[in-house]
């Protein structure tokens, strides 16, 4: 037997006995988000302390999602060069994610979620991690252990705390709380470095956080463009939630919170493009040249508000019985830094000046109706609506070396509707088939631009799996 064969074999051996141990030590983990079906509507984590405390746990889990689509697409293609993908029903690549919870200590816990597959990473990319504390024993204080009744601390890298449209949407490999294939067009998800405070009592929650503002850590003092004199200069993004979330008779529910964030000043923010990941509807409204990483995001719309960015979003949650409704409202402002005048030409080059623009704005609301029936309500069908405005930015440039040099580009006041059809089948708990049918149309943009008069329609299928 080869050397290689023998080593291999090893490491499978290795990684056996590993997740054989890993399972015997397999528990309840306090204060935690199951990631089956008892995970769906599930927020922010409780404070009722269900689960005895009695030692270390660790948890091993995952998500595996393999899609079928069956989408066609259209533009104007009035310019050469915008002609779009040619696509064909098909199995795009299967998206998978590793979940790991450690219980730390009587309300500590750890959690740690890798991208072993997706769109637009292929290769295995860490989402994250955070601690979370619900109970300060390790304190040796009675006031803050009555302090903390209340209150939940998260710090870590993490996915941040902002709208409630994040816990519904898919990520990578797992799909399975999300009962439609994909999230808001404006999609407000990004991983940042940071903290969150969080205080609960009788359905109301507060929640105040403040993270580095940036997806990647980074020691910068500013970004480097046109000259070493300006850039972007990094700053934090402070945000918080007001909500009300309370059970009532036997399957009711209310809840409605509100969140807002703001950020003055950062490299290269992303609020609104911080999934590494990436769509599922793949290669809708891209060009022929398209490839699965670098167009990994079809069907959703960035504004692009990378420097400096404020957004209020709205969510209400109704359940009676079978019966759920989810809806968005959201308004965001911002610009990037060559609307802001933060990159220049050096001036001994060429002395061409760019004044700081106002900021654009763009408007999304959101309306998901859903019926959940069946003796575990294993069954469900529902029907969606979303609609973005907002003034995008056409033909920017950064770069004086490139031909035209910089260019703050031109505003244009675009809109885009998505209607969606889907209903599923919870197999068990752990398997999910769903299905849907989507209608998305783009309205107002440049003409011979890719997007102009462009509208994708047709089915996608999933099956899912989370443990």
């Amino acid at each position: 037997m080869k050397r290689s064969r023998i080593l291999s074999l090893t490491a499978v051996m290795a990684l056996l006995v590993t997740v054989q141990t890993a399972w015997a030590q397999r528990g309840d983990i306090q204060y935690f988000r199951p990631y089956d079906q008892r995970g769906i509507n599930v927020f922010e984590t409780s404070k009722e302390d269900t689960v005895v405390f009695d030692g270390l746990k660790l948890r091993l889990g995952a998500n595996f999602t393999q899609g079928y689509q069956s989408l066609k697409h259209s533009n104007a293609d009035n310019t050469p060069g915008q002609a779009l993908y040619k696509m064909k029903g098909g199995f795009p690549l299967a998206q998978a994610n590793l979940n790991i919870d450690v219980q730390l200590a009587d309300g500590v816990r750890l959690n740690l979620v890798s991208y072993m597959s997706s769109h637009h990473h292929n290769e295995f990319w860490v989402k994250g991690g955070y601690l979370q504390i619900d109970k300060v024993g390790f304190m040796n204080s009675e006031f803050l252990n009555k302090l903390w009744t209340n209150l939940t601390l998260k710090v870590g890298h993490m996915e941040i705390n902002y709208g409630d449209a994040h816990f519904r949407r898919s990520d990578g490999g797992n799909t399975f709380w999300n009962p439609y294939m994909e999230g808001n067009i404006m999609d407000a998800f990004t991983t940042e470095i940071g903290a969150e405070l969080y205080w609960q009592k009788s359905g109301v929650l507060l929640m105040a956080g403040a993270t580095n503002g940036e997806i990647q850590g980074n020691v910068a003092e500013r970004s480097i463009a046109g000259s070493s004199d300006n850039g972007s200069v990094k700053g934090p993004s402070i945000y918080g939630k007001l909500g009300y979330d309370k059970p009532f008779g036997e399957n009711n529910r209310v809840r409605i919170t509100g969140s807002l964030l703001t950020k003055k000043s950062s490299i290269s923010g992303t609020l609104y493009g911080g999934d590494r990941t990436g769509s599922n509807y793949q290669f809708v409204m891209e060009p022929t040249t398209a490839t699965l990483t670098a167009n990994a995001f079809s069907g959703r719309v960035n504004p692009n508000f990378k420097d400096n960015v404020t957004s209020i979003m709205i969510n209400p949650f109704v359940k009676l019985g079978g019966l759920e409704f989810f809806g968005t409202y959201e308004v965001a402002k911002g610009k990037n830094a060559v609307e802001n005048g933060e990159i220049q030409y050096n001036d001994s080059v060429d002395p061409t000046t760019f004044e700081e623009q106002s900021d654009r704005k763009f408007t999304q609301l959101a309306a998901d109706l859903l019926y959940r029936f069946g003796s575990r309500e294993q069954f469900y069908a529902g029907a969606r609506y979303n609609t973005l405005d907002g003034e995008q930015v056409f033909g920017q440039s950064t770069n004086p070396a490139l031909a035209g040099g910089i260019s703050q580009g031109t505003r244009k006041d675009v809109s885009v509707n998505r209607t969606a059809f889907a209903a599923g089948w919870f197999i068990t708990k752990n398997v999910l088939v769903k299905g849907e049918y989507v209608i998305q149309k783009y309205q107002d943009f440049p003409t011979g631009n890719i997007l102009e008069d462009g509208e994708f329609k047709g089915f996608v299928l999933q099956g899912v799996i989370a443990f």
